[in-house]
């Protein structure tokens, strides 16, 4: 869709606090992180998604007249605020973990380094569009999983929570690597395959099944995908398409991308008889194509039966992540500049561990096995920190410290892993593609360990502290603590 003029998609208190600091002439430079806490879906690992959408909405940040007019009448922002706002252009730097990378709790997806008012009103925007897109992706990786190769095919639209939600869901889902989208417009916008059938209602506005399938596949004789469980599907809907598919094949017409399609019943019994019945006919690579309230572990369930099916259509539980339905991002403010122009870390505290933030202008590196290319662990540690792979590395857990790996030099590789998005205000990021994107993510997926990726139970990654940034944020624990 063309670029929006999302300034006003905030939450009002950035905007009253951006007032306070206004008035008092307070607007140092600062450092909020984007991270989150838990992955979603019981998984063990994320995919971040949703950068080139917070990107396009930083390059539109500007308040219109309209925007002006209608915050005046709130009673709630003086003139002087106003007329800044008038005048708003984003002039900070923003750095970023790129989309379709493997990520991890705790650690920084994407951090803004800008004037504090500047910083306070896109929190409300960054964290909608990552959340949503970041959860949607992580679901899908989890169903591409579970389908062991097989096509997952994204047919969610109907039941999105509204069209941004359908179309960007669609976008995140071409990422995690679905192989396509019923999304028209998804298609369009992004460059993505779109694909489908078609409905019962196809098969019920003809005299009979058989009619109906005969005169799709004259419509549609390289994409021939038939419904096969309008009435009944063993006695009638595949022998049905088995006929079809036989005087095709006799009309000269070249069989290569056809097949059935399951919306209901047990998929399992009814996808090996299906399959038993085409082999039988003669039609050995026909595809068996399933549908009907899938996720991952109805899917892998299914394969665990032996169900015979080939692609799956999965939409509801996809598209709503339904079993968890949000990511949990946050955004937090971790320094400030001072007059001398060091970042003086910030943190914030809290009874429960996990809510107690890592301070600091930050980066994070990801170290690897050589021999593997397997993650070991991802490093948080001040941005200006530099590790030589040739030199020991020691990783310990940053709260059971007593937890220790000592990585030899030259046993691992280490790549930082966030890049400059915007500089001053410049965007220097260069635009990639969905596809891009898609193929980035599933190198990344590789170089997880199979027990991350599992199912249940997955081995987590250690996120772990650099010494440097562990003694800092100790150091502002103790001293809190003395207060």
């Amino acid at each position: 869709m063309d670029s929006k003029n999302l300034t006003l998609l905030t939450d009002l208190y950035e905007l009253t606090m951006m007032q306070g600091y206004f008035e008092h002439g307070s607007n140092e430079t600062v450092v909020f992180d984007v991270f989150f806490r838990a992955n979603p879906c019981g998984s063990g690992y994320s995919v971040t998604a949703g950068l080139q959408q917070a990107i396009d909405y930083i390059k539109n940040l500007n308040f219109s007249y309209d925007d002006v007019d209608y915050l005046r009448g709130l009673h709630l922002f003086n003139d002087e605020f106003l007329h800044y706002l008038s005048g708003y252009h984003f002039s900070g730097s923003i750095y970023a973990i790129p989309e379709g990378t493997v990520v991890f709790p705790r650690e920084p997806l994407l951090k803004v380094i800008a004037p504090i008012m500047e910083a306070q009103l896109v929190e409300t925007a960054l964290l909608n569009i990552i959340n949503h897109q970041s959860l949607i992706a992580t679901k899908t990786s989890r169903i591409v999983y579970a389908a062991e190769g097989d096509g997952i095919m994204e047919f969610g639209l109907r039941r999105a929570q509204g069209p941004d939600a359908g179309l960007y869901g669609a976008r995140a889902a071409m990422i995690g690597g679905c192989v396509g989208t019923s999304n028209v417009l998804a298609g369009k916008e992004f460059d993505v395959p779109v694909k489908g059938t078609h409905a019962h209602s196809w098969i019920m506005s003809f005299p009979d099944e058989y009619t109906a399938f005969k005169t799709y596949a004259r419509l549609y004789p390289t994409a021939c995908f038939l419904l096969v469980d309008t009435y009944d599907t063993l006695k009638s809907g595949v022998p049905n398409a088995i006929r079809v598919f036989r005087e095709m094949k006799e009309d000269g017409i070249e069989l290569t991308n056809y097949g059935i399609r399951l919306d209901s019943g047990d998929l399992a019994y009814l996808s090996k008889k299906a399959r038993k019945m085409l082999d039988e006919a003669g039609f050995p690579d026909a595809f068996i194509s399933a549908s009907n309230d899938l996720d991952e572990y109805l899917i892998h369930d299914l394969k665990m039966q032996g169900a015979a099916i080939t692609s799956w259509g999965v939409g509801t539980n996809l598209i709503t992540s339904k079993d968890c339905p949000a990511f949990g991002g946050v955004y937090k403010l971790a320094a400030i500049q001072n007059e001398a122009g060091e970042f003086v870390p910030k943190i914030k505290l809290s009874e429960n561990t996990e809510k107690i933030t890592n301070p600091g202008n930050k980066t994070i590196y990801r170290i690897y096995e050589k021999d593997t290319g397997k993650i070991k662990a991802d490093l948080v540690c001040f941005a200006d920190e530099i590790f030589d792979p040739s030199d020991d590395l020691l990783l310990f857990d940053p709260i059971e410290t007593w937890k220790k790996t000592r990585m030899k030099g030259g046993t691992y590789t280490i790549r930082e892993l966030m890049v400059p998005v915007f500089i001053n205000g410049e965007c220097v990021y260069p635009p990639k593609s969905v596809s891009e994107i898609a193929a980035y993510c599933k190198e990344e997926k590789e170089t997880l360990w199979d027990e991350t990726k599992r199912l249940f139970n997955p081995h987590p990654v250690y996120v772990d502290l650099s010494q440097k940034l562990y003694d800092v944020k100790k150091s502002l624990l103790d001293q809190m603590s003395k207060e």
